[in-house]
């Protein structure tokens, strides 16, 4: 099995190498064939390896290929790692992955730069298994680092678009700010620790179970940190939506399977190291549950189809990292899962909205859409279901558990929490039906507006069967049937957990109370989707193109001024620093240097070419001087 973990990476990479460098002798054709094949090959493998590790005791796998760097008191591998953590991502990234690759096969037949596109899936699929496999910190940080460069390469994919190129640099510098704290943390557990491995972590900090140990609570903090960036938590969440500005695939592929869960991922790998600082653990509960407030909120007031979607997933990733904030780890992997199936949905659904209106991305100027577009309809609906989270959809159970465990540690969390979740059913459900129901309100001849090929259609009808049934891998305790994924998590989970009892920050509900936690959650959803009906359906209510006047509505349709803020805090003093140094540094220090060398070098040549006149006789009395001033000097031994 070893082989086949070295092997599911190489596979998206060599589809990137043949793609990459034949892009523009490849056939469309044979490059969606490639690109596509590359994923569904480590899916496939993935399988194989999985079953691998169920028939073989689910004992971790770790394959070392090479000493990559090495000290007199440590050394990294370049070394994969798997485990049960291990094959949920594999099974999500390669899967969803796949989808997102055949999808792309229609949505971007027209383009002129397909086989470079699927080259750079196939990069970004690669570099997200780096990041799950890696055995270690810094190989994680590899992968980090390589969806991040994948990021800004498809985010500003239509590079002709000035705005596009803005959005890709905005949400690789924003990255950045978040790598620098992550690099911080593993060279602070190197030095704590001495180790950069996983099973070397959890081994040194399982011996010394160190409650809030000062150094371990600074690691913990600069981890997440890098987490805030990659997974769009406050204050580092503004690049996400602008990610809007790439193709929609790409989109689906950043907010569903790859990019935005690797934050998750990694607070999950160091669940040993968050249980013991449960202060950090605190603060990161209330991060998310002020990103998934914010997020839900302007998604209230969004009218481009994508944005609304890219805040519902700034919101989502807030619900999870309250999960991850409450130590209910296996919960913030149940809702990884069924969001990356429900959202990689929404954000293909909305690609097929997109491609058959050509290219409209206004909510206001769609309606009545379900009657052109019924695969498209009947899909988004389910995944809309899914995100509002109605039973039995499988974003009920995985935000249910979220709820619930929220409960057990701190109401004021829960209450606000599930009062975001009917935020959520509100404004998904006024994108429902604004874009499929009442008349159609765009300019395009209703002729030729056209639902989703067999290339686009075949992913979402496949999304929406696991969008339905995917909460059945994490059933609650109070149906008295197994929560599979929790059960399987256990062992990466136990350290953790152990931890937690000895820092006395476990809770547990009653079946009373989870029924109580359930029920608030499912009617709070329903009144948010029956607002949204009486508002948007009935009420037959249209958001206005002119600017809002109301001071609330105005607020949240600026989305809160963040991008205003930073430019005042941040790019203006940064740019007002840059412009002194300019005058002081580089005008009267740099340029003073080198035009003083230049104008020393002509005093000096000027002088010098009136020595040079030609004529025999003043070279002979030059001579005849430097004779004498030589003997004279040699006389009175002046030298």
């Amino acid at each position: 099995m070893e082989k086949i973990l070295n092997i599911i990476p190489l596979l998206p990479l060599i589809g990137f190498l043949i793609n990459g460098i034949g892009f523009r002798l490849i056939p469309k054709s044979a490059a969606g064939i490639i690109g596509s094949l590359a994923s569904f090959g480590a899916f496939v493998l993935s399988i194989i390896a999985f079953n691998s590790f169920l028939a073989g005791g689910q004992k971790p796998i770790e394959t070392i290929m090479w000493t990559w760097l090495s000290s007199r008191d440590w050394s990294v591998d370049f070394s994969f790692y798997a485990d049960q953590l291990t094959f949920c991502m594999l099974m999500v990234v390669t899967g969803v992955g796949f989808l997102i690759h055949i999808f792309s096969i229609g949505y971007m037949h027209h383009d002129e730069g397909f086989g470079k596109f699927f080259s750079f899936l196939n990069l970004f699929l690669f570099s997200m298994l780096v990041l799950v496999l890696g055995g270690n910190l810094l190989m994680t940080f590899i992968g980090w680092e390589g969806v991040g460069l994948c990021s800004f390469l498809l985010i500003g994919f239509w590079n002709r678009n000035e705005a596009y190129n803005a959005a890709a640099k905005k949400a690789f510098v924003m990255n950045r700010i978040g790598d620098l704290g992550f690099l911080i943390g593993i060279f602070l557990i190197i030095f704590r620790t001495g180790t950069a491995s996983y099973s070397g972590i959890v081994e040194m900090l399982g011996y010394e179970q160190s409650i809030n140990d000062p150094f371990m609570v600074a690691a913990a903090i600069c981890l997440f940190i890098g987490a805030m960036g990659k997974s769009a938590q406050l204050p580092l969440f503004t690049w996400l939506p602008d990610a809007m500005a790439g193709p929609t695939p790409v989109s689906a592929l950043i907010h569903a399977a790859t990019m935005v869960t690797s934050g998750i991922y990694l607070l999950i790998r160091m669940n040993v190291l968050y249980s013991s600082v449960p202060m950090v653990q605190e603060f990161i509960m209330w991060i998310g549950l002020a990103t998934a407030i914010i997020g839900a909120l302007i998604g209230t007031a969004q009218n481009d189809i994508k944005k609304v979607l890219a805040y519902s997933t700034v919101s989502q990733l807030g619900f999870m990292f309250v999960a991850l904030g409450v130590g209910a780890y296996s919960a913030a992997l149940f809702h990884v899962i069924t969001h990356a199936f429900f959202k990689a949905l929404l954000f293909l659904g909305a690609g097929s909205v997109i491609h058959g209106l050509h290219e409209e991305q206004d909510i206001r100027r769609m309606g009545g859409l379900r009657k052109f577009l019924p695969v498209t309809y009947f899909t988004f609906m389910i995944a809309n279901l899914a995100i509002a989270g109605v039973p039995p959809f499988s974003g009920f159970f995985s935000k249910d558990e979220i709820l619930a465990h929220t409960f057990a540690s701190n109401k004021i969390a829960w209450v606000l929490l599930t009062i975001t979740a009917g935020i959520t059913a509100f404004y998904m459900f006024r994108l429902f039906f604004l874009v499929f129901f009442r008349e159609y309100r765009g300019k395009l001849e209703t002729s030729s507006i056209h639902d989703a090929p067999a290339s686009m259609a075949i992913p979402l009808v496949i999304l929406a069967v696991l969008s339905l049934v995917g909460g059945i891998i994490g059933l609650p305790e109070v149906s008295h049937m197994p929560n599979y994924l929790a059960d399987f998590l256990q062992p990466v989970l136990l350290p953790g957990q152990s931890m937690a009892a000895i820092a006395k920050t476990a809770h547990k509900i009653s079946h009373s109370e989870e029924w109580m936690v359930m029920g608030v959650s499912v009617v709070v959803s329903l009144a948010g989707i029956i607002f949204a009906y009486v508002t948007y359906l009935s009420g037959k209510a249209v958001p206005s193109d002119e600017a809002p006047v109301n001071p609330i509505h105005k607020l949240v349709s600026s989305k809160f001024y963040f991008d205003e803020i930073y430019e005042a805090l941040v790019l203006k003093p940064i740019a007002l620093i840059a412009n002194l140094f300019s005058v002081l540094i580089d005008l009267l220090f740099v340029n003073l240097i080198v035009e003083g060398f230049g104008a020393l070098a002509r005093f000096a040549g000027g002088s010098l070419r009136l020595t040079q006149a030609g004529r025999v006789s003043g070279y002979a009395l030059i001579m005849l001087i430097s004779i004498v001033v030589f003997a004279l000097a040699f006389i009175f031994r002046i030298f």
